[in-house]
C-alpha cells in the first residue's frame, strides 16, 4: 500500500513539473516601446490624456520566431512597463503626480496596463505598477494605441518626451 501511494505522489509530482517546464518552453517576452509627449501647457493638478500614435506590434513575426502562432497564444501580460525621460535629458519624474497608461485597438475595448500613484521620484525613469489584464487579442493585432492619463503638480516650462518600454510576456499553447 505503502509503495502504491509513494507511485502516485511521485507520477503527480513528474505531471506537476513536466507542465511547468513545458510552460516555461511555450513562454517568451514581447518588448515594444512608444514615445509619450507632454506639453509644457498641461495645467498644473489637472488630470489629462495623450494618445499615442498607434504601436506596431510585429507580433506575426515573434510568434513565428519563437517557434508558435497567433492561435496558439493562451496567455498575454504585461510584466513591465518602464518609463524614461528622453528629452530633456537632465528632467527627473518630480513634476509628475500620477500616471495611468491604458491599452485599445480598433475592434476591442480600452483597458487599463499599468499605473503609479504618489509619484515622488528625481529619477529619470519610473517603473509602473502593471495590472493583472490579460492582453492577448491586444498583442495579436496589428497595432494598439496606447492612452496616457497623467496629472503634473508643477508647471512645465518645456514639453517632455517620455519612452515607454513595455515588456509582455506571452505563452503559447502546444496543441
Amino acid at each position: 500500500m505503502k509503495t502504491k501511494i509513494s507511485l502516485a505522489i511521485a507520477v503527480l509530482l513528474l505531471i506537476a513539473t513536466s507542465c511547468n517546464v513545458i510552460d516555461d518552453l511555450l513562454t517568451f517576452n514581447i518588448d515594444n516601446e512608444t514615445s509619450i509627449q507632454i506639453d509644457s501647457a498641461f495645467p498644473v493638478g489637472t488630470a489629462f490624456t495623450i494618445i499615442t500614435p498607434d504601436v506596431t506590434t510585429n507580433s506575426s513575426a515573434t510568434f513565428e520566431n519563437n517557434n508558435t502562432k497567433a492561435d496558439l497564444v493562451k496567455d498575454v501580460k504585461i510584466t513591465d512597463l518602464k518609463l524614461t525621460i528622453t528629452n530633456p535629458s537632465n528632467k527627473s519624474f518630480s513634476f509628475l503626480k500620477s500616471i495611468r497608461l491604458f491599452i485599445s485597438t480598433d475592434t476591442n475595448d480600452e483597458i487599463e496596463l499599468a499605473f503609479l500613484e504618489d509619484i515622488n521620484s528625481t529619477s529619470n525613469t519610473l517603473n509602473l505598477t502593471c495590472t493583472a489584464a490579460k492582453l492577448d487579442k491586444y498583442v495579436k493585432a496589428p497595432s494598439y494605441t496606447i492612452r496616457t492619463r497623467a496629472v503634473v503638480k508643477e508647471t512645465l516650462t518645456q514639453d517632455i518626451t517620455v519612452k515607454a518600454n513595455m515588456k509582455f510576456r506571452v505563452t503559447a499553447d502546444p496543441f
